[in-house]
This record gives structure tokens, sequence and C-alpha cells, in this order.
């Protein structure tokens, strides 16, 4: 029968997990510096200390690869709330401090390496992208507050089976970025962040894994609840959902990679549609999932299709224009 354990038994019952994903993670992770990933040698000094300001044409990135390095580098800037929410949700006792504070160290590295690169190639406004920071972390990330409440976890379970999902839909972002900023340095800058995000996603997968074998029902409920309502933390960076829209087209981050690289994955290492585990309760569950998974193929087969046929246009534009200027 599946047990219905409080936050509090659970928190206390999965604290050799904990231990042991904490011991996984220091032997699996490689410590790296910001510094040694920013060509120091290419920047100069901006307007205030007698150089020049930023200029678009001096940019050595795509439009597409500027807006998802700004919305990764803006997401990280939120780690102050992010802090408190994990905190919040979990506890900062024994090895659970000790993952809470370990996570935070290593997600604020990514912040710094990011602003770093972007200043000292000039391959952002700064002073756009200062101002974009403080309006990020003045307004902060809270479970529950206004235009995030859809979203809102409403308990440990919760929290454990969002932050899954989240930390793969960002290593996820992170390296098809590198990809799309067609540049040797910042290839390798979001490749080290990506593992990095892939490593924080194995401590909480494994979390979540070792919370259903405890409690079936109850974290059924969470994934289900978590999967129907996902939204990235960053959707509340001005103009994210426009970015949003040129990133999933430039194939940083999609309807489809969301469904194939992101869900399905998560879904069979907990074994989700072979357990014996539920109850009736848990079951219902379980067949809403199966039946919004079908819902999200056909919506990832539909933008797949959209983009498409975008693509073409746009290639067929290309070529006129590359005609015209022919003649």
């Amino acid at each position: 029968m599946s047990r219905l354990l409080t936050d509090p038994e659970l928190i206390r019952e999965l604290e050799p997990v904990v231990e042991a994903g904490v011991n996984q993670h220091f032997a699996a992770t490689k410590n790296w510096a910001p510094h040694d990933y920013v060509p120091w040698s290419d920047g100069s000094n901006y307007q205030a200390l007698g150089g020049r300001d930023w200029e678009l044409e001096r940019s050595p990135l795509s439009e597409l690869a500027r807006i998802a390095m700004v919305t990764n580098l803006l997401t990280e800037d939120n780690l102050p709330s992010y802090h408190r929410a994990v905190a919040g949700y979990f506890t900062l006792d024994d090895a659970w401090g000790t993952w809470v504070n370990r996570w935070t160290v290593e997600e604020n590295r990514h912040g710094i390496a990011l602003r770093d690169y972007l200043v000292v190639t000039r391959a952002v406004d700064p002073m756009e992208l200062e101002r974009a920071r403080m309006l990020q972390v003045t307004a902060g990330f809270s479970p529950g507050q206004q235009g995030q409440g859809d979203i809102a976890p409403e308990s440990f379970l919760d929290a454990a089976a969002y932050v899954t999902f989240q930390e793969l839909a960002t290593r996820v972002s992170h390296r098809n970025t590198g990809k799309a900023c067609d540049e040797p340095v910042a290839d390798a800058l979001l490749k080290r962040i990506a593992f990095d995000e892939n490593l924080h996603m194995i401590f909480y997968r494994g979390l979540t894994g070792a919370a259903l074998d405890l409690s079936p029902d109850r974290a059924m409920h969470s994934i289900c609840r978590i999967l129907v309502n996902f939204q990235m933390p960053g959707f509340s960076i001005p103009n994210f959902r426009r970015n949003a829209v040129k990133m999933a087209v430039g194939g940083i981050y999609d309807a489809r990679q969301h469904l194939d690289d992101v869900v399905l994955p998560v879904l069979r290492k907990w074994r989700i549609f072979e357990r014996d585990d539920f109850t009736a309760e848990g079951e219902r569950e379980r067949d809403a999932l199966g039946a919004f998974i079908e819902r999200m193929e056909v919506e990832a087969a539909k933008f797949d299709e959209s983009k498409a046929r975008y693509l073409e246009r746009e290639a067929r534009k290309a070529q006129r224009i590359a005609s015209k200027s022919l003649v």
C-alpha cells in the first residue's frame, strides 16, 4: 500500500539518500574557475574610462545567440530567490544543507562566467543587461507570487520534481546556446555549465526517485502537477515570451526538445509507466499524465511543422535577396 508520508517524514527518511547523492556529486564534479573561460585580451575600456561604449556592429554573436545568452544569464541571476525557495522546501540541516549550499555556489559561478564573457567580448549592451538584471532580481522568484501561482510548488515533493525537470531543461538550453554562438570560447563555457547542470539534475532525479519509492502516490501527484503546469523560472524576464519563440525556432529550446530530451528521459528513469506500487489514486494521476504527454506529442508535432514552414519561407526570402544583390 502506498505510504502518504508528510514532508518532515520524507525529509527525515531521505537523509541517507541526500548524503549519498552529495558524495556522488563531489566524486563526479570538476572544479573550474570562471576567469578561465573569458577572453580577457579581447576586452577594452568603456566610455566611462576613456574607451568606447557598446555598438551592435562589434558584437561577435548573432541575434539568436545574444537572445539565448542573455535569457540564460538573467535566469541564473535570480539565484538568491532560488536559494531561498530550495532551502525553504528542503532544509539546511545536515547533508541537506551541504547540498543546498554547494548547489548555490556552483550556480553562482555560472552567472559570473556568463556576465564576464558577455561584457568583455562586447557581445551585448552592458547597460541594457544591467537594467534587465536589476528588474529581474528585484522582482525575484517566489512561488505563489502574482504571475507564478500556477506553478507554485505546494510541497517538498513538488519542489523536488520541479528542479529535476528544470535542471535538465537548463542543460539542454545552455548546450544548444553554445552551439548557436559559433564561437569556440563561448561554446566551451556553455558546455562546462551544461555539465554542471546535468550533475545537478542527476542529484534531484535520484532524490525524487527515492521519494517515489517511499511515497508513490504523493510523488506521482507532484510529478503530474508540475509537468502539466511547467514553466522555466526565467519566464518573468522582460520580453521572455517573444524571445522564447525566437529561441524555439532557432533550435535552442522548443516543444519537441522539452518532450524528447527532458520529460520522457526522466519519466523512463523513474519507470513511471511500469511501476506497480500505486494505489487507484496514483494510477489515476499516472493516467492523467499519460494523456497529457499525448497532448504534448500533438503540440510538438504541430510546432515541428510550423517551424519547418517558417524556415522554408526564410530560406526562400534569403535566396531572393541574394539573387537581387547579384543583379
